[in-house]
């Protein structure tokens, strides 16, 4: 018998995931003993070759796009500080009133480094990872318009988290030209920053003042980081193996097969994939800090219990966070910031107001930031679809804000209630899950037919034993995730209220703690999904 992707490395991969055999057994365990016994000076490089190595098990000969990227950002950011050396030697040398003429000058040489910096690295990733969604559309335009032309689908082989490390490239860049990053001229420093193995297949995207350092000067693993850091993957483990993995064939008998489900099963099939979804990518952000706490090095955290949000905007502030302050710093703000938004804002703040005149420039970037965010998920209309569901739906909190709270005065609503802030929770919770259904169907038109179907036809009549059975599932699963998903619920309400279980249970008796600790591990490795035939379930947002 198969313990699930406890102690599977995959299909047909050396290593798949961060809880794959290879991982959990071999190569995280030897990283720590070659990392304990080499030398501290060499300790980064350690760390380097190790990510290069993880690399290649999950990509192969497609490492070659990690490194050029790498060698990339390198010499753009040096070009930049030498186009800012070189302005700030011209500037020294010439008249005050000279001196912003000249400035211009030097300003407009860096913008052009960085948009072709940008173009050649969203460019590439745009024509890998979109030609083929954008050849198919154009096909299909020109058969409409009865041209006989058909132009060739390209197909190319892609990296694992080619997403990711592009945008964590393009942030650098961008950052050394705002100054708030000063060009690296230490190439396996910033090769090291691209490349942490625990972050490469789904994130966080890190910037490069968040990590880079950290990661250049590591220290001595630390008893404490090492049991906190255990203690996180075993935590990552719970929601990846005991609920997402258990899920997987439920959710995927409903959306991937054929079958006309009554609404009430359909439904079911939207909160559990959503479930499914927020255990699989938070599970794996688990992984990932819990390896790198365990090196010492601190890494943004990309959720913040999101399901606890009031509004679809608080919920997008909690989920995918690092994604998030991507969109907002290298598209929202830039807009925003924009000569012509600027003169737009100028003009509506006087006519309509402080809520309502920034709101207009606001909501074309936040037409911009969602309509990427589609995108960057995945190469199809229903991905897009997504993008654009929230954005409307975030345009329209944004616009009810001053009606709701005048309603609420009126009515003397004290938003602060326990029931008016659950009824929220709950709203948001439902578009969210509607939102899901679109984000998993397989295409845009079967999102709107099951869309239809649920509100259409809400009934459980055909809810049985033998649909659960044909769903490959049955009662006992969905007892074993609802007592899973108690326990995260009791951890998440106690972070919420600022109360840390590591820290408290570090303060405990040693005895009482490694006693949970095993009793965690054993629990994931009896409720684990696993079984004859069963396949482990490869990280979900690593194909975005």
């Amino acid at each position: 018998m198969q313990l699930s992707s406890l102690l599977l490395a995959g299909q047909g991969k050396s290593l798949t995931s961060l809880f794959s055999l290879l991982y959990l057994i071999l190569f995280l365990p030897a990283c720590i003993i070659g990392y304990t016994v080499i030398p501290k000076n060499w300790k980064k490089y350690f760390l380097l070759l190790a990510s290069y190595g993880f690399f290649w098990l999950i990509s192969g000969e497609l490492l070659i796009y990690l490194i050029l990227t790498t060698f990339s950002v390198h010499y753009f950011g040096i070009w930049l500080d030498r186009i800012n050396g070189q302005m700030k030697e011209a500037l020294a040398a010439l008249p005050k009133e000279e001196r912003k003429g000249a400035k211009a000058g030097f300003v407009k040489k860096q913008r052009l480094v960085v948009a072709l910096a940008v173009v050649l690295h969203i460019g590439l990733l745009l024509v890998l990872k979109y030609s083929p969604f954008f050849t198919t559309n154009v096909n299909l335009l020109l058969n409409k318009m009865g041209l006989s032309i058909n132009i060739e689908i390209p197909k190319y082989l892609m990296p694992i988290g080619i997403s990711f490390f592009t945008l964590q490239a393009v942030s650098y860049i961008v950052d050394v030209y705002r100054g708030v990053t000063k060009a690296d001229d230490n190439l396996f420093r910033l090769a090291l920053f691209m490349s942490f193995f625990p972050q490469i297949i789904e994130g966080p995207i890190c910037r490069y003042n968040q990590t880079a350092e950290q990661l250049w000067n590591v220290k001595p693993i630390e008893y404490k980081n090492l049991t906190f850091g255990i203690q996180r993957i075993l935590y990552g483990m719970l929601k990846k193996i005991v609920i997402a993995d258990r899920l997987n064939l439920f959710v995927s008998n409903i959306f991937d097969k054929n079958v006309d489900y009554e609404g009430g099963i359909i439904a079911i099939g939207a909160i559990c994939y959503t479930v499914q979804l927020y255990m699989d990518f938070s599970g794996s952000m688990d992984a990932v800090v819990g390896t790198a706490e365990i090196f010492g090095v601190v890494m943004p955290e990309n959720f913040q219990r999101p399901f606890f949000s009031k509004t679809i905007s608080e919920f997008w502030k909690r989920w995918h966070i690092t994604l998030g302050a991507w969109f907002k710093d290298y598209i929202f703000y830039p807009v925003t910031s924009a000569k012509k938004m600027k003169k737009l804002t100028s003009g509506a703040r006087k006519k309509l107001g402080n809520h309502y005149g920034p709101l207009i420039a606001g909501s074309i970037a936040l037409f911009c930031v969602w309509f990427c965010n589609g995108l960057w998920h995945g190469s199809a209309w229903s991905f897009i679809f997504f993008g654009m569901y929230h954005f409307v739906l975030i345009l329209i909190g944004n616009m009810l804000e001053p009606p709701v709270q005048t309603m609420n005065k009126k009515l003397h609503i004290n938003p602060k209630w326990f029931v008016y802030r659950l009824l929220q929770i709950l709203r948001t919770c439902v578009l969210v899950v509607i939102g899901e259904l679109f984000f998993r169907a397989r295409g845009l038109k079967a999102g709107m037919n099951l869309f239809t179907k649920m509100v259409s036809d809400f009934s459980f009549t055909t809810l049985n034993d033998d649909l659960l059975k044909t769903l490959s599932a049955d009662k006992y699963d969905f007892i074993i995730v609802g007592v899973t998903l108690l326990i995260i619920l009791t951890v998440s309400i106690l972070n919420e209220k600022g109360i840390c279980i590591r820290g408290s249970l570090a303060k405990r008796n040693i005895v009482l703690r490694w006693c949970l600790l095993y009793a965690l591990l054993l629990y994931i490795i009896i409720f684990g999904a696993y079984g004859l035939g069963y396949k482990p379930v490869d990280p979900m947002y690593a194909q975005f």
